[in-house]
């Protein structure tokens, strides 16, 4: 099975998919003559129904939260900032602001890079919603080192159950503090995300993600993280990347790294298939047990260290010759990595139930990818040897 898309209609691709999947799941199901719980009536439905009433749900949760997949509004400017002036009791309107700030500069100092590199532009589209907040998406698409690359920036204020809150972070803490049982949740989240997808298969995958929640409540948190996908394994990349991080991790805190690397390869497994995304870099989620301007010191060198970790190991393999075989391997790795996203990314599923902007919560997938039924690399080849890595995570930094 494999997967083109046109930049257009990437996320007509990309819906598909997981339709097939939901349809897929459903299908199965019903051939087994499998069926739902009985529900308040004492009807016992059948799978598909619970399927659809799960989308109808998710569709009233949109509506609910305030946001929704086309409440955005797209300008041809981007405003001074996207955070609206709240004068909420606890709100922390000085960090929003100054999060939101370093993530338009970040994002500014990296898509001019990455354009520095590959000699083409960056698309930009930009958008608000009529209760506050917007983005801001920069998508490169066909360029000469890079098949797609993607850079955007996110505020979003809404509200969400609080089982559906819990769900979102990583230690299942208690976001929903001052808020009586089964009251929604109103919250803020600013971030910059991004994934890079090199056009050689010799050239790693890199993503990263970094972000400041807040509740109406108070309670406040960050999140974030860069991790690197290759499809060949070269040592010394890998322990450069990692090493870039481990020595920002190690300014702020020697305990950091080891920490968030080894949340970095939980986190990036993939279950059914027993391996990894990639080869891991740092994660880390919940963060609010320090003065939060030291959690922002460090989130901010993170981002800081996103060219000099990852650029020159694209530089160095961009032009490097390949075999088609080896483009196909590629290509089978990029289907890891839609797997994952579709089925774990709590960022991804986070997007969807809170009605974020389609194009941007997807513009992290290829625009091709590759499945094959049953493979399995040769034994002794470049192929197995960096499956070996993907299942069995690795030190790389000293």
């Amino acid at each position: 099975l494999a997967w083109r898309a046109s930049p257009a209609g990437s996320t007509i691709a990309s819906l598909l998919l997981m339709l097939s999947f939901a349809v897929l799941g459903a299908s199965t199901a019903l051939l087994a003559g499998a069926s739902a719980p009985a529900g308040a009536n004492g009807v016992v439905r059948p799978r598909a129904a619970v399927l659809l009433a799960e989308a109808a749900a998710t569709t009233d949760e949109q509506k609910a939260s305030g946001i929704s997949w086309d409440s955005h509004q797209y300008v041809d400017q981007a405003p001074e900032s996207l955070i609206r002036d709240d004068d909420l009791q606890g709100a922390n309107q000085d960090m929003r602001r100054r999060f939101e700030e370093n993530c338009r500069r970040a994002q500014n100092a990296i898509c001019k890079a990455v354009s520095e590199l590959d000699g083409a532009e960056f698309r930009e589209d930009v958008w608000t919603r009529p209760g506050g907040g917007g983005g801001i998406s920069r998508v490169l698409c066909n360029g000469n080192v890079f098949e797609k690359a993607g850079c955007s920036l996110s505020v979003v204020y809404g509200s969400m159950p609080q089982d559906a809150l819990q769900s979102a972070t990583s230690r299942g803490a208690d976001r929903a503090k001052g808020y009586a049982p089964g009251e929604r949740v109103p919250f803020f989240a600013c971030g910059l995300s991004s994934v890079m997808h090199p056009r050689n298969p010799m050239a790693p995958t890199m993503h990263f993600n970094y972000r400041y929640f807040e509740t109406d409540g108070g309670v406040w948190w960050f999140g974030g993280g860069s991790d690197i996908t290759p499809a060949y394994l070269f040592e010394e990349d890998i322990a450069h990347f990692h090493q870039t991080y481990k020595d920002v991790c190690d300014t702020h805190d020697p305990e950091y790294y080891a920490r968030f690397k080894k949340w970095a390869d939980e986190y990036f497994t993939i279950k059914h298939r027993g391996e990894t995304r990639g080869l891991g870099g740092i994660f880390f989620d919940d963060q609010n047990d320090r003065d939060p301007e030291a959690i922002f010191a460090f989130s901010k060198e993170c981002l800081d260290s996103v060219v000099p970790a990852y650029l020159p190991l694209v530089a160095k393999h961009k032009d490097d010759s390949f075999t088609q075989q080896q483009k196909e391997w590629q290509l089978m790795r990029r289907g890891r990595y839609v797997e994952f996203n579709l089925v774990y990314d709590r960022g991804t599923v986070f997007g969807l139930k809170t009605g974020g902007r389609i194009e941007s919560i997807l513009m992290s997938l290829p625009e091709t990818a590759r499945w094959e039924y049953s493979h399995e690399p040769a034994a002794g080849s470049p192929e197995a040897e960096i499956m070996d890595a993907f299942k069995t995570p690795r030190e790389w930094a000293k």
